[in-house]
């Protein structure tokens, strides 16, 4: 699975407001398919595991 990790530039950060955890799902193109809450307590693996399982069933 590709795995993305935000660069020195903070990039990602930047166009996603990412900080200071999150995770996030993306559809191929780019499209935000999953937003999790800001961590370290919005910080929620299994619900970023479900929401892929969810996008990858369509």
């Amino acid at each position: 699975m590709p795995l993305a990790v935000d660069g020195l530039d903070n990039a990602f950060d930047a166009a996603f407001a990412a900080w200071p955890e999150r995770l996030y799902v993306l559809a191929p193109g780019g499209k935000v398919v999953y937003k999790g809450g800001m961590g370290p307590f919005g910080f929620d693996t299994d619900a970023a595991e479900k929401a892929l399982e969810s996008y990858l069933e369509r």
